[in-house]
């Protein structure tokens, strides 16, 4: 009988030893930096993506739409948010339709559960060489860019100012 009752406490303690280590694990944690920050959404070409913080592993155009380092969030004086992802066809192709896009379309933004409504102002494209020359005299803009779908080692920039609330 006492080994009976003995193997059953040997088991629950078991048990609970697993249970606990299971919950109690401090090899994990979990990391902030690769939740969503925000979804950049465009009607007129079907688009709404999520956008993760800069530090994060799944900000880069390998995975989703990417806010280039330079940026500075339109939750701050003078913002300039610069986005970047591949244009073409297949999955990861997020602006692959962005030449689509007109003068006076309207963007949407949110950032930190905040919602910002951009008007596309200027499009133009420029050599695809690692650079974007903006007018820094605008404030509070959206910037998105892709490779030039119709010509070669050409970038599509489309420069966007935040509308005013009414």
């Amino acid at each position: 009988m006492f080994k009976k009752y003995l193997s059953i406490i040997i088991i629950l303690l078991l048990f609970l030893q697993t249970s606990n280590s299971l919950i109690i694990n401090p090899e994990v944690i979990l990391d902030e930096t690769n939740k969503p920050i925000g979804r950049i959404t465009i009607p007129k070409i079907h688009l709404s993506e999520y956008i993760y913080p800069v530090e994060s592993e799944e900000n880069t155009i390998e995975k989703h739409v990417t806010i280039l380092k330079e940026s500075i969030p339109p939750n701050q004086e003078n913002s300039i948010f610069i986005l970047a992802a591949h244009s073409g066809t297949g999955p990861l192709a997020y602006f692959e339709e962005l030449d689509q896009i007109q003068l006076e379309d309207e963007i949407t933004l949110n950032y930190q559960g905040i919602n910002y409504t951009y008007i596309v102002k200027e499009i133009w494209e420029e050599k695809k060489n690692g650079v974007i020359h903006l007018k820094k005299e605008l404030e509070n803009q959206l910037i998105l860019t892709t490779c030039s779908p119709k010509k070669e080692n050409k970038q599509l920039i489309i420069s966007c100012i935040k509308k005013e609330s009414t």
